[in-house]
């Protein structure tokens, strides 16, 4: 399985170059590491949102892994929690 450790900052400069790493891993299992993710801006987020898109369509598994309480509080503020977060971390308070 394929893995992509996510860095600190997910802000616009960071959403090109997780696109690109993100499309060249398409059509394998992938693991999204996000227990470092201190700011995670909206752009990025729509990068992952499509990516878990694709990935679905595809019958690949996308997963997100031990992520930091940045990237859920911020994936529930945008209201994607269920999109793109597993149960287990979809009810986890703040």
């Amino acid at each position: 399985m394929a893995a992509i450790a996510l860095p600190e900052n997910l802000d616009l400069k960071a959403a090109a170059p997780l696109k690109a790493a993100l499309l060249a891993r398409r059509g394998a299992p992938i693991e999204i590491e996000a227990d470092q993710v201190r700011r995670f801006g909206g752009l990025c987020l729509q990068v992952l949102l499509a990516a878990r898109k694709a990935w679905d369509r595809d019958g690949q598994p996308f997963s997100i892994k031990g992520p930091s309480e940045a990237f859920v509080e911020t994936t529930r503020l945008f209201g994607a929690e269920k999109a793109l977060l597993s149960a287990e971390f979809q009810g986890a308070e703040s």
